[in-house]
């Protein structure tokens, strides 16, 4: 089975957007390269350095995405096409947005509970991982013990203020082991596995 994962591009500082939203320069290492990374599903081709790039693909894994509200609108919904063309589970207490979906097949399942967002997305996996996006889904799915893998592309950027990727978690026994560094051109990928200690003590 699949593990459940988060993964951002972040600023040296922390923040995943400035507190406007934008994400400026953060996502320049996606164009700095001569490598073509297709997007699945999407529509876009990314040029990667070759280290990048192939971090990129060994860690395309996704079998289904859960996305906050907050991120939903921020994407437009992906124009009914989410990022990695994968299952998407929307958590939120608010009905779609008016007129949606805005293509017949779009794949997206809308829930008001983390919970069974998460049920959901397994079922939708199978064996794949399951993506999770928002900094609130993140910190939700670290202080329940069910995040089981963070992903960080380190850009070389100070933003100052925004939206910060890992922030304001309750949760006190959580442990990370280093997994994976890639060194790309203009970031720095990392892999780190999550673990609680209580939740291993209980056992």
């Amino acid at each position: 089975m699949g593990v459940v994962f988060s993964s951002f591009t972040t600023s040296l500082d922390g923040f995943i957007a400035d507190e406007h939203g934008r994400v400026g320069a953060l996502f320049d290492w996606y164009e700095n390269g001569d490598v073509e990374v297709p997007l699945r599903g999407y529509g876009l081709v990314f040029h990667m350095s070759q280290a990048s790039a192939d971090y990129w693909r060994q860690n395309d894994t996704e079998g289904a995405f859960v996305a906050g509200r907050g991120i939903f609108d921020d994407a437009r919904g992906w124009g009914g096409r989410p990022p990695g063309d994968s299952p998407t589970v929307v958590v939120t207490h608010r009905p779609p947005p008016e007129g949606w979906p805005p293509v017949p097949d779009a794949p997206f399942t809308f829930v008001g509970d983390l919970d069974e967002g998460l049920r959901i997305a397994r079922e939708l996996a199978g064996d794949g991982d399951i993506n999770v996006a928002g900094a609130d889904i993140v910190r939700q799915c670290l202080d329940r013990g069910v995040l089981e893998e963070i992903r960080i592309d380190l850009a070389p950027v100070l933003l100052h203020a925004g939206t910060r990727y890992l922030d304001g978690i309750g949760r006190r026994d959580i442990e990370l082991t280093q997994l994976q560094v890639v060194e790309g051109t203009g970031v720095t990928h990392i892999r780190y596995a999550v673990a609680y200690r209580d939740a291993a003590d209980a056992r």
